[in-house]
């Protein structure tokens, strides 16, 4: 395959940043996306040029560092992490646009690299139960109704890449909020600070300069995980019952 490549380069948060135009012959279409993108890097290496910087680990559709906008939709035009996007769901000769995520609670760091630590602090806010640490609890001792434990499972699977943030119109994070307050509301030992978790979680997210949500429905449709829109139902749900007893 033959493209031609228009990432967007940008030498650190304080510079202006400009669209860059990159021809690339010879690209197999059993490559990941990523492997494509250290393709071109090896060959900017080779003529002394920088390379573009974009975040990954784990290339196994786990992590979710790797995301980038790629003509337009986050993480590219299959439902999927990039690293896990494969070079056959383009065509020969396609013009790609390679852009960071774009909002304002991501500022761009270098190239197609962000700083996603928005979502750390929210996570930080009330992501988490208090517990005593030590030994294993016994897997029988607190009993969860299947449905509960099945529904806390899929919406854990959220990877935090922020794909939901930077398909939406707003650059709203609801859909990740919702999955780590449903996750937890879910099970009896998230119960104690289901309360004060959804209040200092949401508080952190509009401090953050994250837009509100007015569900759209972009979230859950680039949302390499599947996190259903639903659980922005269970987050508001559980804003207002914390905020009616005084939260």
């Amino acid at each position: 395959m033959n493209l031609t490549l228009k990432i967007w380069r940008q030498a650190d948060a304080a510079a202006a940043g400009a669209m860059h135009s990159y021809e690339l012959s010879d690209v197999s279409p059993d490559m990941s996306f990523l492997e494509m993108l250290d393709v071109l890097n090896e060959q900017l290496n080779a003529k002394g040029e920088d390379p573009v910087a974009f975040d990954s680990d784990c290339r196994e559709g786990i992590c979710g560092a790797c995301g980038l906008m790629i003509n337009g939709d986050a993480h590219g035009p299959e439902v999927t992490t990039t690293c896990q996007l494969h070079m056959r769901s383009f065509s020969d000769g396609e013009t790609i646009t390679i852009e960071p995520w774009r909002a304002d609670a991501f500022p761009v760091i270098k190239d197609l690299i962000v700083d996603r630590g928005a979502l750390d602090r929210i996570i930080q806010q009330g992501g988490f139960i208090s517990v005593n640490t030590g030994s294993a609890p016994e897997a029988h001792s607190v009993p969860v109704p299947r449905d509960d434990a099945l529904r806390a499972f899929n919406v854990a699977t959220c990877i935090g890449c922020g794909a939901c943030v930077a398909a939406c119109p707003n650059g709203s994070a609801s859909l990740f909020m919702g999955a780590k307050i449903t996750h937890l509301g879910e099970l009896p030992q998230g119960q104690p600070e289901r309360d004060t978790r959804v209040v200092n979680m949401v508080a952190q997210h509009d401090h953050e300069g994250f837009g509100g949500c007015t569900n759209i429905g972009e979230c859950t449709a680039a949302c390499p995980k599947e996190i259903p829109l639903d659980v922005i139902s269970q987050l508001n749900k559980d804003l207002r019952t914390a905020l009616k007893h005084g939260h």
